[in-house]
């Protein structure tokens, strides 16, 4: 098993011990059919273009479970409650220069019809093709908790 000095740099590309931890939550909003929805990056964000599970930052002060009822609202237009959110699962990925912290919520009821309200696209899919779409490396690892899930 190979070992470094406890004072090696970290690889290139992977955020070392003192990188500021972010706080992100997402949701897989499952429908009737089962699918999920994945949001598009918009141009001009970071990792534009790639899929993602709704979702975005944590305020300080604000629960992971508050921020996904703000972030729904903001992002898609639709309302849910803190206890339709379900904790599923959850990322944690080392990105340059910060590490990323992301519980995973399902959530099967909400009132509204989802849409992009800041651009980006938005795509119902069946667990079996979440592979499919392209997304960042944080989410990589939820899909295969979803398709076993739903």
């Amino acid at each position: 098993m190979p070992t470094t000095a406890p004072d090696a740099p970290p690889a290139a590309g992977v955020a070392g011990a003192g990188a500021p931890l972010v706080l992100v939550v997402a949701v897989a909003l499952t429908d009737a059919d089962g699918r999920v929805l994945l949001a598009r990056r918009p141009p001009g964000k970071a990792m534009a273009g790639l899929w993602e599970f709704p979702g975005g930052k944590v305020q300080p002060g604000e629960t992971p479970e508050a921020a996904l009822v703000r972030e729904l609202r903001e992002e898609l237009g639709i309302d849910t409650e803190t206890a339709c959110l379900a904790p599923l699962s959850f990322a944690s990925h080392a990105y340059p220069g910060f590490h990323l912290l992301m519980p995973l919520f399902a959530c099967r009821r909400w009132r509204g019809r989802a849409e992009g309200r800041e651009g980006q696209a938005l795509a119902w899919v069946r667990p079996e093709s979440l592979r499919d779409y392209p997304m960042p490396p944080a989410d990589l690892p939820l899909v295969p908790v979803l398709r076993d899930w739903l």
